[in-house]
């Protein structure tokens, strides 16, 4: 990529485009095209291909598409299975078409079986049943991994894949019952402070295993390997870090400086048992985090604490 490559994050408006449009302004690109608020609406296909007709993006990063925790997962499975296959049906086909020179379209590790051997490596997809909390999410975006695989053979063309850990960070989602796990604790446990709660229930037994990864590390990842892979297969995105949900809540307290008991509510569903990534591929090209996750939870959380404050406006007198 030069300075004046064209440009386009699918999904600027999400965690990690968000990530993706700082990063890549800081690395001194200077053409984005289709920035927030002026995307096209992804679901019409009449939409993206103007837009891609128009704006004639050499670079897409398709980081696009609906998503939540087990909550939203479980209550609107359809809505987001819908949305996510609408998203990559019409940017990859609209890329070939256009002739886009380069694409990176990003996953989600609930693209592995929920029994996969750990660490998760690409070799294992398709090769057992999915996590049922997240399956109608994870078949809409292994679709569209699927899809640039099925371009890339019939029609060569230079679509990559790669899956990432869970994100986090500035921008997320922080409710609790639509939030992934990191911003939906940091809300809990922050309310629980401010109330002054002296328990707060936590969902799961607290076992289940995660790997995650800032969102600026990811982007900055995701520019990493736009240049140097071009293979048919997904290249795993992680930070080489997993913990357990409960010790991932107690770091997170310990952050937010919420003293009171945590609480496991065993009677609401845990998730996959772990999802680790086998990202050794990406470590042996050369990439590694920038940000330590306790640094990373402590940034996450001064943003969220700072769009809490009230708005003071000035009156003109």
């Amino acid at each position: 990529m030069t300075p004046r490559t064209r440009i386009y994050v699918a999904g600027g408006a999400t965690l990690v485009g968000r990530a993706l449009i700082e990063q890549l302004r800081n690395a001194g690109q200077q053409h984005l095209v289709g920035l927030p608020p002026h995307e096209p609406d992804l679901t019409s296909m009449s939409h993206v291909d103007h837009f891609f007709a128009t704006a004639r993006p050499e670079i897409v990063f398709v980081a696009a598409g609906r998503a939540g925790g087990i909550l939203a997962n479980q209550s609107f499975p359809a809505e987001l299975m819908l949305d996510n296959l609408l998203v990559s049906a019409h940017v990859i086909a609209a890329a070939f078409q256009h002739g886009v020179e380069k694409l990176l379209y990003l996953g989600s590790s609930c693209l592995y079986p929920r029994h996969a051997a750990q660490p998760l490596r690409p070799e294992t997809l398709h090769t057992g049943s999915l996590e049922p909390t997240s399956a109608a999410y994870a078949t809409a975006k292994l679709a569209g991994l699927t899809l640039c695989q099925a371009y890339r053979r019939q029609h060569g063309a230079p679509f990559i894949t790669a899956i990432p850990a869970n994100a986090f960070g500035p921008h997320d989602e922080f409710h609790e019952h639509t939030g992934h796990v990191i911003p939906a604790l940091i809300r809990r446990l922050h309310d629980a402070k401010v109330r002054q709660e002296r328990t707060c229930a936590i969902w799961g037994t607290g076992r289940a295993r995660r790997e995650f990864i800032f969102a600026p590390d990811l982007a900055d990842a995701c520019l990493f390997v736009i240049d140097r892979w071009d293979d048919k297969e997904p290249i795993n995105l992680g930070s080489g870090q997993d913990l357990s949900i409960a010790e991932l809540a107690a770091l997170i307290a310990e952050v937010v400086d919420y003293r009171g008991e945590l609480r496991f509510d065993h009677a609401r569903p845990d998730g996959a048992p772990r999802k680790c990534l086998d990202s050794s591929v990406l470590f042996a090209l050369g990439w590694r985090p920038a940000t330590a996750l306790r640094a990373s939870l402590e940034a996450t959380y001064a943003w969220f604490t700072e769009q809490q404050e009230p708005r003071h406006v000035r009156v003109a007198v």
